[in-house]
């Protein structure tokens, strides 16, 4: 990437906001925005205004005076290998975060709000160092999805004493279910790939739009709510648009 006009370096706060309410946001991120001098706001494509209007009320019930900055997620490329396809859309949110920031002239910290919490299976810190000069960060965490779910099922995320092991869909369909696993979350998962496992023994905590007002789960054996899951998922994706979902498997005899 080119360096900025400016060759100025930025302070880059990312503020998880947990996974939709706004009450997952934590005093502390209330305060980073409060005191954040710019906001960066992704606009994510048609059907997808309401993750830009969640985010606008966080930024609102926070108190938040900062100038807010719109800029156009850019869309990732099929027709090229996985890893290449993501490194390159990598370079290109890169690219428009510079070219906001640069052109909106922030004199003071630039904030991001990043759905659930930056470390957890996003990006969004990865995509910060490309920045050029590199930003100083400073992150806020947030809610996970896994934290979530397991409070929208009122269950333990582990077994007792147990291990947990988190993956995404594409590994549990390239590799099935992961030698020695006890407690299964599976993340960025459009296949529903729990599908894909031969297993009869797997029970399922399914959950979607966590925290929100639209919020849906389901849980049971998943040769039972399976089909039950993919449809709900369906006809849930297409009334919204979007859909973000996360589920946790765990055998039966697993406690």
């Amino acid at each position: 990437m080119a360096p900025s006009p400016t060759g100025a370096m930025i302070e880059l706060w990312l503020i998880g906001i947990g996974t939709g309410s706004p009450g997952h946001v934590t005093l502390e991120a209330q305060v980073a925005l409060r005191d954040a001098a710019l906001i960066l706001v992704p606009r994510k494509g048609v059907g997808k205004d309401d993750l830009v209007e969640i985010r606008h009320r966080i930024i609102a019930e926070a108190g938040s005076k900062a100038r807010l900055v719109a800029f156009d997620y850019p869309v990732r490329d099929p027709a090229l290998p996985y890893l290449d396809r993501v490194e390159r859309w990598h370079d290109e949110i890169a690219a428009r975060w510079q070219a906001a920031i640069d052109a909106a002239g922030a004199d003071g910290p630039v904030a991001l709000l990043v759905w659930g919490d930056p470390s957890l299976y996003d990006s969004t810190l990865r995509i910060a160092r490309r920045l050029d000069p590199a930003p100083r960060l400073k992150v806020f965490p947030g809610i996970t999805a896994l934290q979530a779910l397991t409070a929208a099922h009122a269950i333990p995320l582990n077994a007792l004493a147990g291990t947990v092991t988190v993956t995404t869909g594409r590994r549990l369909r390239d590799h099935g279910w992961p030698e020695g696993a006890e407690s299964v979350v599976v993340m960025l998962d459009g296949e529903c790939s729990f599908q894909t496992l031969s297993r009869a023994d797997l029970l399922i905590w399914w959950g979607a739009f966590l925290g929100m007002q639209e919020q849906i789960v389901d849980h049971g054996p998943v040769s039972e709510v399976a089909a039950r899951i993919v449809d709900t998922r369906a006809k849930a994706r297409e009334a919204h648009g979007w859909i973000m979902d996360t589920y946790l498997l765990r055998p039966e005899d697993v406690s």
